[in-house]
């Protein structure tokens, strides 16, 4: 996925948040807060250096009138749903007590709105939003998510949709699902890592206080709370292992730092963060690497040794399976992203 340019050339890109009746009020918010990024740096706007603000975010609704929210209050669009045809990206945040999660039927007017959209528009759906882009046959034999809790009702209606209740999020470039809540920030960060780099993506993360990469492909936390950053548990090693990439580090070093044993670090690890220490460790490394082709000039062979790879093949592996290019095709298409 790459960062479209705005549809008239010039300006920010314009993203539409498609307001339903029922939107959840907390992942309605979620566009403006992530994708405006006023959290970048202290002299917004502007992504690093003072530069407009590359996202424009409005939020229509389908008869341009307020919509109920979930949280009981109604929610005012800000314009008119004749914006919709000019929209680079479409976001459609999750929805309750609805005729398409309950039914799978389309909130009357809604197909031919979506219509008016640009061919190349990105459509962005958030928790059962999913529901929306498969009524559209956005979704038609493709993979796709949404929250655990609708897997079946989802499967009843859409049987042509390809659904992975396991994941955080799926991204297909011009089509991308996420599952619930939380999920929706992943995935406006992972639309912020492919658009502006992973140093905007991080600094926007940690504006908010929230992990700055949970991989698409990591398992939703069914009937399992992510436990709050702390002191205890493995925390401290993940914190360490971040400020010694460059060395060689194993799983005993890492349940050493905290003082446990191979066998409860993995354990506790795992229902810490979800995933396992080496897949952590391994992302983690790219993402380093990724932060060092964006804003360096280093080398691929340096680095791969400060990320902890040792190898420029190992490197170029690594970075491949993260996001389908090599170093030096990454660091290419960044720069040209941000020369644009």
């Amino acid at each position: 996925m790459t960062f479209r340019a705005p549809h008239n050339g010039r300006g920010p890109h314009l993203v539409v948040v498609l307001a339903l009746d029922g939107v959840v009020a907390f992942e309605l918010g979620l566009p403006h807060r992530f994708l405006m990024a006023t959290s970048l740096d202290p002299g917004w706007p502007g992504p690093l250096t003072g530069a407009p603000a590359p996202y424009d975010v409005r939020m229509v609704s389908l008869d341009d009138g307020p919509v109920r929210t979930s949280a009981g209050y109604a929610a005012t669009p800000t314009d008119s749903r004749e914006l919709i045809a000019d929209a680079d990206t479409i976001i459609v945040p999750g929805v309750t007590s609805s005729p398409i999660v309950a039914r799978g039927e389309l909130p009357v007017g809604l197909r031919e709105l979506a219509a008016t959209a640009r061919p190349d528009a990105r459509w962005l759906s958030i928790c059962t939003g999913a529901f929306v882009l498969a009524g559209l046959g956005k979704l038609e034999g493709r993979t796709a998510t949404t929250h655990w809790v609708y897997a079946d009702l989802f499967r009843r209606h859409f049987p042509q949709v390809q659904l992975d209740p396991d994941v955080l999020y799926v991204d297909h470039g011009d089509v991308l699902t996420s599952a619930g809540n939380a999920a929706g920030i992943d995935l406006l960060l992972h639309v912020l890592r492919c658009d502006l780099g992973a140093t905007a993506a991080n600094r926007v993360a940690r504006g908010a206080v929230v992990a700055p990469w949970r991989a698409g492909g990591q398992a939703q936390f069914i009937d399992r709370p992510v436990p709050l950053e702390t002191d205890s548990g493995t925390g401290p090693a993940r914190t360490w292992a971040l400020d010694h990439l460059s060395e060689p580090i194993s799983l005993s070093d890492l349940a050493k730092h905290v003082g446990m044993s191979v066998r409860t670090f993995t354990r506790r690890f795992r229902e810490e963060t979800g995933e396992t220490a080496g897949a952590w460790l391994a992302r983690a490394r790219v993402d380093h690497a990724r932060r060092l082709l964006e804003s360096t000039d280093l080398p691929v062979d340096r680095v791969a040794a400060e990320a902890g790879f040792g190898t420029t093949a190992s490197l170029r592996q690594h970075l491949a399976q993260a996001v389908g290019l090599s170093p030096l095709a990454y660091r290419r298409m960044y720069r040209a992203a941000e020369s644009a």
